[in-house]
C-alpha cells in the first residue's frame, strides 16, 4: 500500500465514522477507525445538534485514525469531512461557536418557502440556482432565523463540514458541492447570488467564499495535534456533501443512475452542465454541484428512514425488529402488502410513523398492516416503486434513456429493496460499494496530494470493490405493480 493514507470523516444525520484508507498501485485500503453518534434534542427552543458530542467524536477518531494507519506501516496525512446538507452555525469574528445548529427536522422553517415567493418568484429562484424546493434548504433556514433575530456577533455562516475544518484548522471557508444545496449560490457564477440576498433580506456578508473540492485548508492545529498524539495533518476539504462525495466514490457507467441509498435516498444522474428547463423546475429536481466540474441532477426520496422509524417504535414495544428477519419475511410474502407515498410530507418527522402509515393507508383506501413484515414489504416495494417514477421522469427531462441504476450507501446491503428496484424500474441494479461516501472523501484528498486522479481512482474502486448485480424479474406483476403505485402517485 502506499505509506500516505487519509482519514475520510462522514457525518450522517446523527451518527458520524471517521474512516481511514489510501490509493497505490496494490488496490485500495479501507478501514473503519471509529464510529460516534450525537443525537439532535430539544434545546433552546429548537431541536439542535449536539455539537459538543459530535466535535469529541470528531477527535476520537481522529486519535484511533493516526493508530490505525501506524498499524498498517502508514502516515496519516490528510484529513477531510463530509456531511448532511442545509445545515449550519454560526461563528464570531474570534470563532466561537455563538448557537448550536438547528436540525433540518425543526418546524422553524414552518411557511417560510410560501414567504419567500412572496419575494422572489419559484421560477426566478430555480433559474438563479438550479436548486430543488425543499422546506429544509438552508436559504428558508436562514430566513427563519433572520426572523427570530441572528446572534449580533454573527462574523461567519459555516455549513456542518466548515464547522468541522474550523475546528480543526481554524479555515472559514466553503465548499461548492454543500454550497449548491443552499439554494443561495448562483449556478452560473459558482459565487452566492447578491440578488437573492437582497431580494430576501439575508446577510450576505455571513457567507464563507465558496472554494472547489480539493483545496487544501491549513495545518490541523498543534495544540490539538499534541492533545490528540496525532501527526502533523493537512485539512483537504472533500465534496463536503456527503452525497457529492458518495457520487465521487462511485464507479458510475455511461448512461447509469445513481441511488445514493440511506437515510435519504437521493437518485440522480451525473451531468457535465445544469438543466434548468420548465419541465425540470414543475418536477422539482435539483442540479447540485459535484466533483470534477460535474452536476448531480438527482431528486431527494425520503429512504430508509421510514422503516428505521418504525423499527425504533417496534423495538420500544417489545416486538420484533431483526432487519434480516423482516426481509426474509418480506421477500417470502406471495403478494404485494399495499403502496404508500413515500414523499408525502406526512412521513417527514412524524410523532409517530406507524400511525402515519396507518392513517395514510385507511385514507387510500388500502387495509393497513398489523405485521411488521407485511409493513416492511410495504415500505421497500414503495421505495423501490418511488424509484422507478424518479428514473422516469429523468429519462423524459433530459431526453436519455438509461441503461441501469447503481445503488452505493448503507442501501445498498438490502438485497430486498436491491431486486425490488431492478423490478420496479426494469433496469439491472448495481449495489456497492457500501462506503462509497467514504471512498469518494478519500479519492478527493488523494487527488489533493497527486497520488491518483478521480477517473483512475474510480476504476481502482471498482477492482476493489465489485458491486453485486440485481437482474430484473417479475415483469407482469411488477407492471401491475406500477400501475397501482402511479395511481396512488398521482393523487399527492
Amino acid at each position: 500500500m502506499s505509506r500516505l493514507v487519509h482519514a475520510a470523516v462522514d457525518l450522517g444525520a446523527g451518527s458520524g465514522r471517521v474512516l481511514v484508507g489510501g490509493f497505490s498501485d496494490d488496490g485500495v485500503l479501507l478501514e473503519e477507525a471509529h464510529r460516534f453518534t450525537y443525537t439532535p434534542r430539544r434545546a433552546a427552543g429548537h431541536l439542535r445538534w449536539d455539537i459538543e458530542r459530535l466535535f469529541e467524536g470528531l477527535h476520537s477518531g481522529l486519535r484511533r485514525a493516526a493508530a490505525v494507519a501506524a498499524s498498517h506501516d502508514a502516515t496519516l496525512r490528510t484529513v477531510g469531512v463530509d456531511s448532511w446538507a442545509v445545515d449550519y452555525g454560526l461563528v464570531d469574528e474570534a470563532g466561537r461557536l455563538l448557537e448550536e445548529p438547528v436540525c433540518y427536522r425543526d418546524p422553524r422553517t414552518d411557511g417560510m418557502m410560501a414567504r419567500a415567493f412572496d419575494r422572489v418568484t419559484r421560477e426566478t429562484l430555480f433559474r438563479a440556482t438550479g436548486i430543488q424546493f425543499l422546506p429544509f434548504n438552508t436559504v428558508f433556514q436562514l430566513m427563519a432565523h433572520v426572523e427570530e433575530g441572528l446572534p449580533d456577533n454573527a462574523a461567519r455562516l459555516l455549513m456542518i463540514p466548515d464547522l468541522c475544518h474550523h475546528a480543526l484548522c481554524g479555515s472559514t471557508s466553503g465548499e461548492l458541492t454543500n454550497a449548491s444545496t443552499t439554494q443561495l449560490l448562483s449556478i452560473e457564477s459558482a459565487e452566492w447570488d447578491d440578488d437573492l440576498f437582497d431580494a430576501l433580506g439575508l446577510p450576505r456578508q455571513l457567507m464563507p467564499p465558496p472554494q472547489q473540492a480539493g483545496c487544501e485548508l491549513g495545518r490541523v492545529r498543534e495544540n490539538l495535534c499534541r492533545m490528540l498524539d496525532i501527526p502533523a495533518l493537512t485539512v483537504v476539504q472533500p465534496a463536503t456533501h456527503d452525497t457529492g462525495s458518495a457520487v465521487a466514490g462511485t464507479p458510475l457507467r455511461s448512461g447509469w443512475a445513481y441511488i445514493s441509498s440511506g437515510t435519504w435516498s437521493l437518485v440522480g444522474v451525473e451531468r457535465t452542465t445544469p438543466l434548468l428547463t420548465r419541465a425540470a423546475l414543475t418536477a422539482n429536481f435539483t442540479n447540485e454541484r459535484g466533483a470534477g466540474n460535474t452536476f448531480r441532477f438527482l431528486k431527494n426520496v425520503a429512504g430508509l428512514w421510514i422503516l428505521e422509524s418504525c423499527r425504533r417504535e417496534w423495538q420500544a414495544a417489545g416486538v420484533d425488529h431483526d432487519l434480516p428477519r423482516l426481509l426474509a419475511g418480506a421477500a417470502a410474502l406471495r403478494e404485494p402488502a399495499g403502496f404508500m407515498y413515500p414523499d408525502a410530507p406526512r412521513f417527514f418527522n412524524p410523532t409517530s410513523m406507524l400511525d402515519e402509515l396507518r392513517a395514510a393507508l385507511d385514507q387510500s383506501g388500502q387495509r393497513a398492516p398489523a405485521d411488521p413484515v407485511e409493513l416492511t414489504r410495504l415500505i421497500l416495494d414503495s421505495l423501490a416503486l418511488r424509484y422507478a417514477s424518479v428514473i422516469d421522469a429523468i429519462e423524459t427531462l433530459t431526453g436519455q434513456s438509461i441503461d441501469g441504476v447503481h445503488i452505493v450507501g448503507g442501501g445498498a446491503l438490502n438485497d430486498y429493496l436491491n431486486q425490488a428496484t431492478a423490478n420496479a424500474t426494469g433496469h439491472p441494479v448495481l449495489a456497492g460499494p457500501v462506503e462509497a461516501t467514504g471512498l469518494g472523501n478519500m479519492l478527493i484528498q488523494a487527488v489533493a496530494c497527486g497520488i491518483t486522479t478521480l477517473d483512475e481512482g474510480r476504476r481502482r474502486i471498482d477492482e476493489a470493490c465489485a458491486p453485486r448485480r440485481f437482474e430484473p424479474a417479475d415483469a407482469l406483476a411488477w407492471r401491475a405493480a406500477r400501475e397501482r403505485y402511479h395511481a396512488l402517485e398521482q393523487t399527492q
